[in-house]
C-alpha cells in the first residue's frame, strides 16, 4: 500500500493497482513454469524412453507379434548368440518393448505403405481417375 485510503475513490484506485499487480504477478508465475517445464524436458524425455523400454504397448497386437518373432529371430539367435544369458534374456526384452511403441508411433504410415504396396499392379500405377473410368 502506497498511501493511506482517506476516501471511496482511494479504496476503488487501491483495489485496481492491486487487481493490476496481481494480474502482472501472474503472468510472471506463468513464464517461469514455462521456463521450468523447458529446462524440465530433457529429464521428461530420458523418463519416456525408460517407460517405453520397460512397458509393452499393446495396442498393435499383430505388429508387436511380428516384431516379437523378427527379434527373437535375429537379435537373440545371431547377434546375442555368443552372449551370456542375462544379456540374451535383457536386451531383448528392452528392444520387444522399446519396439511396441514404435510401431504403435508409427501405424499409420506402416499401413500406408502396405496399401500401396498392394495397390501395386505389375509395375503400372493408374490415377484415381483411370480407376473411375475403367469402372464406368
Amino acid at each position: 500500500m502506497t498511501k493511506k485510503i482517506r476516501s471511496y475513490n482511494d479504496l476503488i484506485k487501491e483495489r485496481e493497482r492491486l487487481e493490476l499487480l496481481l494480474q502482472a504477478q501472474k503472468e510472471v508465475i506463468y513464464c517461469d513454469i514455462r521456463e521450468i517445464k523447458e529446462d524440465l524436458r530433457p529429464v521428461r524425455n530420458i523418463l519416456e524412453f525408460i517407460k517405453k523400454i520397460t512397458t509393452k504397448d499393446k495396442t498393435t497386437f499383430l505388429l508387436n507379434l511380428v516384431s516379437e518373432i523378427a527379434i527373437n529371430s535375429v537379435v537373440k539367435r545371431f547377434i546375442l548368440s555368443k552372449a551370456g544369458w542375462a544379456i540374451r534374456t535383457i536386451v531383448p526384452f528392452f528392444l520387444k518393448n522399446y519396439s511396441s511403441h514404435f510401431f504403435a508411433e508409427q501405424k499409420d504410415k506402416w499401413i500406408e505403405k502396405l496399401k500401396s504396396w498392394l495397390r501395386h499392379t505389375n509395375g503400372k500405377e493408374h490415377s484415381s481417375e483411370q480407376r473411375k473410368e475403367k469402372s464406368e
